[in-house]
């Protein structure tokens, strides 16, 4: 939400009915229906009849369910039915049906199945009645009975049981192999570091509280609005779950409020509310609240250890990371946390490792710059640590390190413009002027620091599918089953599409958020551009392939002896790039052939041969300002330049807007964001967005954001990256160097609050 709010408040020329062509500035093309309310979202859809279902958290935090009372809500009016384990409909009981198309290894949750408790807040039953105010007061009757086991929810307590990743998930790298000998030349070296990083849990906490409507159809067939980031992949989950057809099934997220990575996996609702539509034979909406938002998934906790080892001028000799991270007890979710501190920086010897510690809690699941965020961090925290031990400027250490190769395994980058980050980006800062000691520069009872640090993000490209139909009024209809929680996808892609067309972008419409349309990925992991933007462009290719051909057969045709290459789109026509004014309207090269339509589907697959030479990724460079009041310890970011490299920018005003809203969350990481947990009773303590601090309009000021030229034709046909987690990674390892600067105390924990920051 803090990227649409950035966005909305950009002033921009209006794109009117001109021509839109890749890296223009353009206002959403849903934004009116956002700010008027006629989007509606998963938990807005009507249907008729429709009933309600409040679920009932558990209240301890392991063992298993005694009994249920269920009689006092039954005996309220309007309460349909109180759906527990005993009386649920049946469900699939392998594993496999209950995996996801992003889960990690192991045992997923299943809820309402048997009457174990995994972890604090697991739903243990669905009250459903005509209302939704009196399926909530029948919640608060249900009496629930315990028998409770020991729990273990402590990280920091439990370090010594942790275990190497046995069940991988699809995506995750593991740490490379060690190379050289990293640990002899940290003994050996003349300048060294080492240090522990601690990063709290935090939770995504989107606008949008996670919710399923299910509309079930005379014939039986469930149509559900979902808040997730992927209707195929919601309904690959419903199927297997409840051994239901793929065609009895539909789901639908047109809009989502939000949700970077909270939606990757199906939330529970999902399952309960189907349950009871299939339990009751009627169409049942759930609604989580704020407080069981934090019952799931969530930023893992980590502690890392990072040593570093220098020569007299700078130059690395050895980098050794290690983490542990938290997982459930049924699954082992992992991220790549360490691995970035083999590809940053170049080295000889380098030691990576990774380990988890299986705790009472429900699995972790991504959150935007899943690993990176806190990786990345320890690592830019460390390196800024050692430009002091060097007495050396902390971008001069970077640059003098710089990696034109992957460390690890000497691969080229497919693009990598991160140099010209650092130069942009300190120039539009100032950084020549920044004082190399600490608490060198003071306005008044306020201690001013400079920070800076690197960041680094994957660039992925998977498959998808996308249709087109030019119809033979010259409007183009383009359709994947793409997701836009918020980012701009319906944007991007009528960009992409009106770009390749030669149409004014009003002529442009972009369907998504359904299962049925053409097949494409959870959106996760900003690939959502190169790879469905990439589907829609080769679709358009193939509209224009097709268009030529007939363009040629008409009589006294421009085109009959040309070749498709000098031939280009432009204001709704077919032209020769040479002579413009030798023109054929779209429309008039459908009528000539008598179609009311002209419909191309395209399979978008990446060249994995190719791109497997490559380290692909994006990068940046963030200069951030700290005012710190020495009396009180509080820290005000005043200023942030932002310098990234994510290949071609496909709409400016969104790309922007996309990264201003990271930089807010690395302001909250650094500064304000923590989910607090009491281990004695094992369970997160802040639950709420009065207790749970996220940045608000007084915690931000200036940022300034730019983008260097890059073009990456090995991640996409298109050139383009992705710019969603890139924005947030080195923020706060940023924030945490200014602070030091300005105070010459080093914080090595997240966030790092008023107390932290005082401490001697």
């Amino acid at each position: 939400m803090t990227d649409l709010i950035a966005e909305l408040r950009t002033p921009v020329a209006d794109q009117g009915a001109g021509p839109v062509t890749i890296g223009m500035a353009v206002s959403r093309v849903d934004g009116r229906d956002k700010v008027t309310g006629q989007a509606r979202y998963a938990a807005e859809h009507p249907a008729e009849g429709l009933l309600y279902g409040v679920v009932v958290s558990g209240s301890v935090t392991k063992g298993r369910i005694a009994a249920i009372d269920a009689a006092d809500a039954l005996a309220l009016p309007g309460v349909v039915e109180v759906i527990t384990h005993e009386n649920r409909p049946r469900l699939r009981s392998f594993d496999l049906f209950y995996k996801d198309m992003t889960a990690p290894g192991g045992s997923p949750f299943r809820p309402l199945y048997d009457d174990k408790i995994h972890s604090s807040g697991q739903p243990v039953a669905l009250v459903v009645a005509e209302t939704f105010e009196a399926a909530r007061h029948g919640a608060s009757l249900l009496r629930v009975a315990y028998e409770v086991d020991q729990h273990q929810t402590s990280l920091l307590e439990n370090m010594e049981r942790s275990h190497k990743p046995s069940r991988l998930k699809a995506g995750y790298t593991p740490p490379p192999e060690p190379k050289g000998y990293a640990d002899d030349m940290w003994d050996k070296a003349v300048v060294r570091m080492q240090a522990e990083y601690y990063s709290g849990v935090e939770h995504h906490n989107p606008l949008e509280m996670f919710a399923s409507t299910v509309v079930r159809g005379a014939d039986g067939h469930l149509t559900i609005y979902d808040k997730t980031q992927s209707s195929q992949n919601s309904r690959w989950y419903v199927s297997h779950v409840f051994g239901l057809s793929k065609d009895k099934v539909t789901v639908r997220n047109p809009y989502v409020g939000g949700a970077f990575g909270s939606g990757l996996r199906p939330q529970y609702q999902l399952a309960l509310a189907v349950m009871a539509a299939l339990k009751l034979e009627r169409s049942v909406r759930v609604v989580l609240t704020r407080q069981q938002m934090f019952t799931f998934g969530h930023r893992p906790e980590t502690i890392q250890r990072v040593r570093l080892a220098a020569r007299p001028d700078g130059t690395l000799s050895a980098i050794i990371h290690e983490a542990l991270a938290e997982t459930s007890r049924n699954e082992d979710y992992v991220e790549a946390v360490v691995n970035w501190s083999g590809q940053l920086y170049a080295c000889e010897h380098i030691r990576l490792g990774y380990k988890l510690v299986a705790l009472d809690r429900f699995s972790p699941i991504d959150m935007r710059a899943p690993g990176a965020a806190h990786g990345v961090h320890a690592l830019e925290v460390a390196m800024d640590e050692l430009s002091y031990e060097l007495k050396m400027d902390p971008l001069a250490l970077r640059l003098k390190n710089y990696a034109d190769l992957d460390p690890t395994d000497g691969l080229p980058y497919s693009t990598k413009e991160l140099r010209a980050c650092y130069e942009q980006g300190a120039a539009r800062f100032g950084w020549e002027r920044r004082p190399l000691a600490a608490r060198a520069m003071r306005d008044g009872h306020e201690l001013i620091g400079w920070g800076m640090a690197t960041g680094m993000w994957d660039a992925m490209q998977m498959f998808a599918r996308a249709s087109a139909v030019l119809h033979a009024d010259g409007s183009l209809v383009v359709s994947s089953a793409a997701t836009d929680i918020g980012t701009g996808t319906y944007t991007a892609m009528c960009i992409i599409a009106a770009d390749a067309m030669g149409l004014p972008l009003e002529r442009v419409r972009f369907q998504l958020g359904d299962s049925t349309l053409p097949v494409a990925p959870v959106e996760g992991g900003s690939s959502h551009v190169a790879t469905v933007g990439s589907a829609v462009q080769g679709v358009c290719e193939k509209l224009q392939k097709r268009l030529f051909k007939l363009a040629r057969k008409m009589p006294g045709s421009p085109f009959a002896d040309a070749r498709f290459d000098a031939a280009e789109f432009a204001g709704g026509a077919l032209r020769l790039r040479a002579q413009p004014a030798q023109a054929v309207s779209l429309q008039a090269i459908l009528a000539f052939d008598g179609a009311e339509r002209l419909e191309e589907k395209y399979m978008m697959l990446p060249n994995v041969l190719k791109q497997q030479k490559y380290l692909r990724a994006t990068h940046s460079a963030v200069f951030v300002e700290v005012r710190v009041d020495e009396a009180f310890g509080t820290v005000r970011v005043t200023r942030v330049v932002s310098a990234i490299a994510a290949g071609r920018i496909i709409n400016a005003k969104a790309a922007r807007s996309q990264i201003v809203g990271g930089v807010v969350w690395g302001i909250g990481q650094a500064l304000h964001e923590e989910t607090l947990s009491d281990d004695r009773l094992g369970r997160f303590m802040n639950h709420n967005l009065g207790e749970y601090h996220v940045s608000v309009n007084a915690d931000i000021h200036d940022i300034d954001v730019l983008f260097v030229e890059e073009d990456d034709r090995i991640v996409s046909r298109l050139g383009a990256k992705g710019v969603g987690e890139i924005g947030q990674v080195g923020v706060a390892a940023a924030v945490c160097n200014a602070i030091h600067h300005a105070t010459g105390r080093r914080v090595r924990s997240t966030p790092m609050t008023p107390d932290k920051v005082m401490a001697p």
